[in-house]
Parts: structure tokens; C-alpha cells; sequence
């Protein structure tokens, strides 16, 4: 069965490509290569044995998206990560993000609901809960104003989905409302590869003990929280892909309860800045040089997931732990 992955060459699409096509799908990458490098396509063949068919396109071309989809007909179900995703950069950027986040999606399912298949795996983020009221985050916690215009592409992009499903009788999609992704493939051929500054923390982290940043800044040290720093749910990428393909299947044996669903992807657990920082220390033995700084714009207190309709429902757990995360991220530095 084929399946496209849009932004099919970054970080959490390529080891999803990898499961996809280690479980025997036959996978078609659209990646635009603005923040990825076809040199990943290598990797992905490397782990796999298979290369997937590559389409370099830039989806806010509407004729081009439009003749891709008229030459694979037979495609079956789309996951969809193909967007900009940095929360900083969208602050100063809005327009860029409500561009290339939304166009995009809204050209892709004009031809998705077209296919004799219509199913739909869309890459969403826990920034649509804002900053939530409790703690641990369930797909009941209302969806808050956004922090961010990141975020807001996300909420936007989830009821564009809704008002499709709404509309269309042989189309389902999952939204999957992930958290914060680290680590690489054990193989250390594919992992996090930003180009320019690392907008995310791991990746500063890992260039920073490589020496290749002088220095890494903490956002702040001021937040209500037991050590001062901002808290996320920190998930291994490997992880996070799998919830790809059984999210996949779900729609693809028919299982779905409804023709759009939510389902959080994460730990379940808090972890903070410090300890990510202390936690990688110990996993690769270098010193982080670091400085605290004044927060940042559109970032959240504390966020991590209930993933208990997760675990359930899609019968979906996480495997790998933090350091096995932090250990993976450093080794697929060192091949760089």
C-alpha cells in the first residue's frame, strides 16, 4: 500500500518513513529540503534497504501539488508534517507560519478527499492546549488561545481537518497532538538535522558539547516550577513514529470510532530544562557550557501529556527513556 509523507526528510518524518517501510508499505516522500537534506534519503535507504520514491516540492505551489496527486492515485493514506515549526520564529514571523502551515495543508486535502482512500494523519502539537489549567494534559483539556502563531497554525490547521470530516463521508483522519521530540535512530543514520541555529533544545545541547556553539542559554530561571525552568514531556522520536503507524493502521483496518479522532503522544511525564541538561551530562560525560537568560516569547510554564486514551485506545506505549533519548542524540552528533 502506498503512503506519501509529506515532510517526509525532517526530523520525526523520516524515522516514520522508516517504520513505514520497515512494516512493508511502500512510502512517497514530498519534502521541500528548506529545514532537511537529501542526504537522509541515504540514511532512510541505509536502515531500511528500500529508497522511498522522492518528490521535491514545495506544497504552496497549488499546480504542482495538484499534478503530483493526478500521477499517484493509488495512494492510501497521507501523513502530513510537511510545515514550519519553530515557536520562537513563529513570533517573528507570523506571516510565514500562517503561509506555509495552512496553504499547504488546505492544497493537500483538496486532493486527499479525491483519493478512492481517504485517510489522514495529521502532525498536530500540545501548543494548540496553550498554557493548560491542569496537569497531566488530556485530549479533554480545552484547546486555549494560542502562545504562539506556531501554535495557532495548529489549532487552525485541526479545525480546517474537522470541517473536512465533516463534510466528506470517505474521509478520517487522526490528529496526533505530540509533544517534544528528541533522540535519533539507534543506527545514528537519521536524527534531528536543523539547519542554521537549532531552534530546539536538544540539538543546541548536542552541537554546544560538540563545540560547534559556544554556548547554550537557558530561557529563564524564574518559572513556578521546583527548579525554576520551563517543563515539557520529552519523547523519544523512535517512539513517536511508531504512534505513526499504528495511528495508520487504525484507519486503515477500519478501528477508528469516529471519522476524526485526537489522541495525545507523549511520556506522561514533566521533565525541566535542568534536568535535561544534568540527564545528558551523564549519558555522554561532557560539562555543558550554559547561561541562564530573560524568557522567551510564546513559551508555556509546563507541559506534558495524559496519554491514557493513547495507551488504551490506539494500544500505543512508549518504550525508550530519556537517557536513551539524550544518548542516541549524542552519538548521531558525533557522525556529523
Amino acid at each position: 500500500m502506498k503512503i506519501l509523507v509529506t515532510g517526509g526528510l525532517g526530523f520525526i518524518g523520516s524515522h516514520t518513513v522508516v517504520e513505514l517501510q520497515n512494516e512493508g508499505f511502500e512510502v512517497v516522500i514530498i519534502d521541500d529540503l528548506s529545514n532537511s537534506s537529501i542526504q537522509v534519503l541515504e540514511g532512510i535507504t541505509t536502515i531500511t534497504g528500500k529508497t522511498p520514491i522522492f518528490e521535491k516540492l514545495d506544497l504552496k505551489e497549488k499546480d504542482r501539488v495538484e499534478r503530483f496527486f493526478s500521477l499517484h492515485k493509488d495512494i492510501v493514506g497521507v501523513i502530513h508534517f510537511a510545515a514550519s515549526k519553530a515557536v520562537g520564529e513563529s513570533v517573528q514571523k507570523p506571516l510565514l507560519y500562517y503561509e506555509n502551515n495552512i496553504n499547504t495543508l488546505v492544497y493537500v486535502l483538496k486532493e486527499v478527499v479525491n483519493l478512492k482512500a481517504s485517510n489522514f494523519i495529521f502532525s498536530s502539537s500540545c501548543t494548540v492546549y496553550g498554557q493548560a489549567d491542569e496537569l497531566p494534559i488530556s485530549e479533554k483539556s480545552p484547546v486555549k488561545e494560542a502562545e504562539s502563531p506556531y501554535g495557532n497554525t495548529k489549532q487552525i490547521g485541526e479545525e480546517i481537518i474537522v470541517d473536512v470530516c465533516k463534510a466528506t463521508s470517505n474521509f478520517s483522519a487522526i490528529s496526533l497532538r505530540y509533544f517534544n521530540p528528541i533522540g535519533a535512530h539507534d543506527s545514528a543514520k537519521i536524527g534531528e538535522l536543523p539547519l542554521g541555529i537549532p531552534q530546539n533544545l536538544v540539538p543546541f545541547i548536542t552541537q554546544t558539547a560538540a563545540g560547534l556553539r559556544e554556548q547554550l542559554t537557558v530561557f529563564g530561571n524564574d518559572y513556578p516550577t521546583p527548579d525554576g525552568t520551563c517543563i515539557r514531556d520529552y519523547i523519544h522520536v523512535v517512539d513517536l513514529a511508531k504512534a505513526h503507524l499504528v495511528a495508520l493502521q487504525r484507519l486503515l483496518d477500519g478501528k477508528n470510532k469516529s471519522n476524526y479522532e485526537v489522541f495525545n503522544v507523549g511520556t506522561g511525564k514533566g521533565t525541566s530544562v535542568m534536568e535535561i541538561i544534568k540527564s545528558f551530562e551523564r549519558v555522554s560525560g561532557h560539562k555543558l557550557n550554559y547561561k541562564i537568560g530573560p524568557r522567551r516569547s510564546g513559551d508555556v510554564v509546563q507541559a506534558y501529556a495524559d496519554t491514557s486514551k493513547s495507551n488504551t485506545q490506539l494500544g500505543w506505549k512508549v518504550k525508550l527513556t530519556l537517557d536513551d533519548a539524550l544518548r542516541s542524540a549524542w552519538k548521531w552528533q558525533n557522525t556529523l
